[in-house]
């Protein structure tokens, strides 16, 4: 199978595990979309004249984006609808015809869709695990996947049997990983990593309320979070790992920060900085999780091999069955650090 066709499923499965895992993700009503795609403002009020039936709008949704090529094309036009009705998707049944406002503000935002502006920009929120982050323009949209990853880390805090565990989320970008894990554990002191500014605007506005301490910084940096080496519980990194020149899907390559979705010619010039870093941030014992491309299934865990700090390290499958992320734990042994 082609690269490009890999990761033309891979968006194709993003949408039906979201469609799955979220079918009752609340709405988030917007006055306007949060940035310009060609979208006219939502209406004042609501007219009665000339209403549209909300099925038949969804049925004319789904063909343009059918035609559009858009992974998941049912899917995404009911998320637009229930949108703009400012309903959960899932009361789409019962919900009232459109008036010509909003049928017409409907239609705009299934245009930008059909121009392949990501879903979660026009709606201006990305559902994750069990929270909701704002994103946009400047940050990588977080995907479904990677919510296995969080899953996993919040299985080994609780494997053992940490009560306020120190938790460190590297290339946080939206902060999705970080919230997650805060909101599963609040006891928790979570950190976010992030040294982009516009991914770091987008982290401190969602990260604005809750236990999330945000940390503007370059993760290899052995500087950043130094008064925390040896004390760190899990470490979860999602960074970018695609190798330079891969075909990616337009939502991909128009959208999402080149430097958060490429890294080098392999794919793995920042995994290979990290593994050093990780293994002074953790304590003996301590767990770490980073997601990878689908074709680092046997790479990854080599490299964690070869830092000399890991042990039961293990590779993990998606959901589809592809290589999607590797973990390790912290020898409980002492060695001496070469790197340092």
């Amino acid at each position: 199978m082609s690269r490009e066709k890999k990761h033309a499923d891979l968006l194709q499965f993003d949408g039906a595990v979201n469609a799955m895992t979220h079918p009752q993700a609340p709405p988030r009503a917007y006055a306007t979309v949060p940035h310009d795609y060609g979208v006219s403002p939502a209406p004042d009020d609501m007219h009665t004249e000339q209403l549209i039936n909300t099925s038949r709008a969804i049925r004319e949704a789904v063909a343009v984006l059918s035609a559009a090529g858009v992974a998941s094309p049912r899917v995404d036009a009911e998320i637009l609808t229930a949108h703009v009705l400012g309903l959960p998707r899932s009361k789409l049944a019962l919900a009232p015809d459109l008036d010509p406002a909003r049928a017409g503000r409907l239609r705009d935002l299934v245009a930008a869709r059909a121009r392949r502006v990501p879903l979660q920009h026009l709606t201006g929120v990305a559902p994750f695990h069990h929270v909701e982050v704002a994103v946009g323009p400047g940050v990588f949209v977080p995907r479904p996947e990677t919510e296995l990853l969080v899953e996993w880390g919040l299985g080994a805090l609780s494997g053992a049997v940490l009560f306020s565990p120190v938790v460190v989320d590297l290339c946080s970008g939206s902060g999705a990983i970080a919230l997650a894990v805060a909101a599963a554990r609040p006891a928790a002191t979570v950190y976010a990593v992030e040294r982009d500014p516009a991914a770091l605007e987008w982290l401190r506005r969602n990260a604005s309320g809750s236990n999330v301490r945000v940390v503007a910084g370059d993760v290899t940096d052995p500087g950043v979070l130094a008064d925390l080496d040896g004390t760190v519980d899990l470490v979860l990194c999602n960074p970018p790992y695609v190798p330079a020149g891969t075909p990616v899907p337009p939502e991909v390559a128009g959208f999402d920060p080149y430097p958060a979705v490429f890294s080098g010619e392999d794919g793995l010039d920042l995994i290979r900085d990290l593994a050093p870093r990780v293994a002074r941030l953790l304590r003996p014992g301590g767990w770490f999780g980073v997601e990878h491309d689908d074709t680092h299934g046997e790479a990854v865990p080599a490299l964690l091999r070869a830092e000399g700090r890991f042990e039961a390290i293990a590779d993990h499958r998606d959901l589809a069955g592809r290589p999607r992320f590797a973990t390790a734990q912290r020898l409980r042994t002492h060695v001496t650090d070469s790197s340092s």
